[in-house]
C-alpha cells in the first residue's frame, strides 16, 4: 500500500505541477513532451486523473476507519 500511495501522490503532483504551468504560463509540460493530445500525453493525462480519484477514495476511507 505504501508504494500505490507514493504512486499516486507523484502522478497528483505531475498533475498539479502542470496544472500550475499551465494556469501561470500558458505551458502544458506533457503536450510538450509527449505530443499535443498523442497516445501518451492521453495516458498521462488518464493516469494523473484516476490517482486523484483513487487518492480521495482512500482517504475518505481512511477517515471512515478512523
Amino acid at each position: 500500500m505504501d508504494t500505490l500511495m507514493k504512486v499516486l501522490s507523484a502522478l497528483c503532483l505531475i498533475g498539479a505541477l502542470n496544472w500550475g504551468l499551465v494556469g501561470l504560463f500558458n505551458f502544458d509540460l506533457v503536450a510538450f513532451i509527449f505530443g499535443a493530445m498523442s497516445v501518451l500525453s492521453r495516458l498521462v493525462y488518464s493516469l494523473v486523473g484516476i490517482s486523484a480519484v483513487v487518492l480521495v477514495i482512500l482517504a475518505i476511507r481512511n477517515q471512515m476507519n478512523s
